[in-house]
C-alpha cells in the first residue's frame, strides 16, 4: 500500500503569515498555480481513492490534482488543528515549539492538544489501511495532519523535535505501508 501526503497550496493568509486554523479560505493565485505544478508531476501516477479535509483550500488542491480521475472523499479527522484564539492572528503569536511538544501537550489560547491531533490522524490511518489494502491513496490536507500523518506513517519517535521535516504550501511525500500495520 502507498500513501502520498500532500498539503494544500497556498492561501493569502499563508502569504502574509497569519494563522488559517480552521477557517475555510479558498487558494490564492500563487496557490492555484502551485496545485497546476503538481498536478504536472502526479499525471502519472494513479490513485485508488482520494481522502481530504472538508475545508475548501483542501478540496480546491485535491481537484486540481485529481479532477474527477478518482473517487474523493471528505474525512473530518484530516481537518487542520484548532488554533482556537490564535486564529487569525500572526504567526510571531504560536509558539511552535510549546505547541509541538508531544510530551507538553500544551493547549493555552483553546488550541487543540497535539496528542489529539495525533489521535485523529492515528485512527484515520488505520480506518484507511484496513479499507484500502494494496492500494494507493492520496491524503490532502493541512500542515498539522501532515506534519502527524508524517510522523506516525514513518514510525518517528513522537518525542523531542517534531518540526524537523519542513512541509510548505504544496508538499507532496510518498510514503510505502507494509501489509498490516496498525498504529497504537
Amino acid at each position: 500500500m502507498k500513501i502520498t501526503l500532500v498539503r494544500h497550496g497556498q492561501t493569502e493568509n499563508n502569504y502574509l503569515h497569519i494563522l488559517n486554523g480552521r477557517d475555510n479560505e479558498m487558494l490564492n493565485d500563487t496557490g492555484r498555480r502551485q496545485c497546476q505544478k503538481l498536478r504536472e508531476r502526479l499525471m502519472g501516477i494513479s490513485f485508488d481513492f482520494c481522502y481530504m479535509s472538508p475545508l475548501v483550500r483542501t478540496v480546491e488542491t485535491a481537484f486540481i490534482l485529481i479532477g474527477d480521475r478518482t473517487q474523493t472523499f471528505p474525512d473530518d479527522r484530516l481537518i487542520e488543528r484548532d488554533l482556537g484564539e490564535l486564529t487569525g492572528k500572526d504567526r510571531s503569536c504560536y509558539d511552535v515549539k510549546k505547541f509541538w511538544d508531544y510530551d507538553l501537550n500544551y493547549s493555552m489560547y483553546g488550541v487543540e492538544k497535539i496528542q489529539d491531533v495525533f489521535d485523529r490522524c492515528r485512527d484515520f490511518l488505520n480506518y484507511v489501511i484496513q479499507k484500502h489494502p494494496g492500494e494507493h491513496i492520496l491524503v490532502v490536507s493541512h500542515g498539522a495532519p501532515i506534519r502527524a500523518l508524517y510522523h506516525l506513517l514513518l514510525h518517528h519517535s513522537l518525542h523531542g523535535n517534531l518540526l524537523k521535516e519542513e512541509i510548505p504550501n504544496c508538499y507532496v511525500c510518498e510514503i510505502e505501508v507494509k501489509e498490516g500495520t496498525h498504529f497504537e
